[in-house]
């Protein structure tokens, strides 16, 4: 049980998390590209890229699972593989929310005058942005707790 192998698990999963937003970054210019296809919508592209993106936050969760797994049974550090926990439960949920704002989106470029999807795509933006919020506090509790122990 050494400081170095927390700090490199710690490490890979900031750059795990590094990926992750990436790969974020990825699906919303996908779903941009999508939207701007209207209105013969390119769908099996977007398919295509929903898949991909799945294949890789799939991946991610995985391997940040592992190094959840063995900060606490390897390296006796249950507060630092409760972050992760938490951060990957938010992250759950992030992703259903850009899923959800996806689609709202859709619904409003297709039915502009529609108020109420207006409203849905305003409402899931905040959301998202609490969630977002809530991810990053969590980061700062685990760089905390990380560095408290150095």
């Amino acid at each position: 049980m050494t400081d170095d192998a927390v700090k490199a698990l710690l490490r890979r999963f900031y750059a795990l998390q590094g990926e992750r937003v990436e790969a974020y970054r990825l699906f919303e210019e996908g779903h941009r590209a999508y939207l701007r296809s209207a209105p013969r919508y390119d769908f099996p592209r977007y398919r295509q890229l929903v898949h991909e993106i799945t294949v890789a936050f799939s991946g991610i969760s995985r391997e940040i699972l592992q190094i959840k797994g063995r900060l606490q049974e390897e390296h006796g550090r249950p507060e630092l593989a409760q972050h992760l926990a938490r951060i990957q439960e938010r992250e759950q949920e992030k992703l259903q929310l850009t899923a959800q704002l996806q689609l709202a989106r859709q619904r409003a470029q297709d039915q502009p005058g529609e108020d109420a999807h207006q409203q849905e795509v305003r409402e899931l933006k905040h959301r998202l942005i609490k969630t977002i919020e809530a991810i990053s506090e969590i980061l700062q509790d685990l760089k905390y707790d990380s560095e408290e122990a150095e």
